[in-house]
């Protein structure tokens, strides 16, 4: 069978570029370029900062090894639950404190060595703050030759402890500066705010965390991830899946054209009229050009004010070509009614209530 015809066979391209898959679900080359800089910046300054505090002597280490493993978790994967910053203060402090104690109590090297990561990470787990760079920790500790032991139980503060508080805060002001999140936390789920008892309507269909949990349990492994990141991001499985059943849909398929809009300087009354009107539960406000500037529904005209443009709110938008089955989070949260469909100039092109995408998914099913 020729190469061409074969199924099987790698494309050419796909061979040439085998070196920069991701190694890790969701990673990019420009992340791990993002990475590289952080890792430099703050291994970096964390020794310069630790040689001003502290001075240059030659007996003493400004940085110990363990800190280009944190780094590499700090800076290349800071949403793992491993590169947290209690993970990396405590994990390491706590792992070198326990390399020290070993090397105290068990002369015999090699044993000391095994004695020293097993302890370290019993106390990373019953602390939770376990943090692979940790062991290395207990290593240095007990395998580090004279001038740790000049330290003795001082080690594990200075310079474990000071290089790691100084990497997490510069870990922190990097990620804010390269708009990431960290401390990592995963978003608040939903909540229902209707004031009942009854769960957020994304919640009572599909899997719950039950599941997850009983999943975790019949798999029997450790994964590097969150758990509510790893809920997030099936819920995030689930929708695409959606996507890809219904993708031919597009939000221009189903939106509504003839568009009831209100000025922001009609009056509350007038709006009021409209919705009732029409029988409609959102209006978007627009200037005289058609340009979205917000919306307006029964909960924003309970307010005070007078004028429209003193309680508009921010509205939900999505482009005429996104799939529309991509505004189902949106419409099902519990506040959105409709979603405003603009063009790259934010001109009003349609609007998508919850009652048609209902409508054109039922057709679909």
């Amino acid at each position: 069978m020729s190469e061409k015809s074969d199924p099987n066979a790698s494309t050419p391209s796909r061979t040439r570029f085998r070196l920069f898959v991701p190694i890790l679900a969701g990673a990019t080359l420009r992340e791990r370029m993002v990475a590289c800089l952080g890792a430099l910046i703050g291994i970096g300054l964390t020794g310069l900062v630790c040689a001003l505090v502290l001075g240059r002597d030659s007996h003493f280490p400004l940085l110990v090894a363990p800190m280009g493993a944190s780094a590499v978790l700090l800076f290349a994967v800071p949403s793992s639950p491993l590169a947290q910053p209690w993970a990396i203060v405590g994990g390491n402090t706590l792992s070198a404190l326990a390399g020290v104690l070993v090397g105290y109590a068990v002369p015999e090297p090699i044993i000391a060595a095994g004695v020293a990561v097993a302890m370290a990470i019993a106390v990373m787990t019953f602390a939770r703050c376990l943090h692979p760079p940790g062991g290395a920790a207990a290593l240095t500790a007990v395998l580090g030759g004279p001038v740790i032991v000049k330290w003795g139980l001082l080690f594990p503060l200075v310079p474990v402890a000071l290089n790691s508080c100084i990497l997490v805060g510069l870990g922190v002001l990097f990620h804010r500066l390269s708009r990431r999140a960290y401390p990592h936390v995963a978003p608040a789920q939903p909540v229902n705010t209707h004031g009942t008892s009854d769960l957020p309507s994304p919640l009572r269909v599909g899997f719950h965390k039950e599941d997850i949990d009983a999943a975790l349990a019949k798999v029997d492994e450790s994964f590097d991830i969150d758990r509510d990141d790893l809920e997030r991001l099936l819920k995030e499985v689930e929708l695409q899946a959606a996507i890809r059943s219904h993708g031919e849909i597009s939000c221009a398929d189903i939106m509504s054209r003839d568009v009831i809009a209100i000025r922001p300087q009609s009056t509350q009354q007038e709006a009021l009229s409209l919705l009732l009107r029409h029988n409609i539960r959102v209006l978007p406000v627009t200037d005289d050009d058609g340009h979205l500037l917000g919306t307006v529904g029964l909960r924003e005209l309970v307010g005070e004010g007078d004028h429209i443009s003193e309680v508009v709110s921010t509205p939900a938008t999505a482009s005429p070509l996104a799939p529309a089955v991509s505004l189902l989070p949106v419409l099902t949260d519990g506040r959105t009614h409709a979603v405003i469909i603009v063009d790259s100039s934010r001109h009003v092109l349609g609007l998508i209530s919850q009652t048609d995408l209902l409508s054109a998914v039922g057709r679909q099913t």
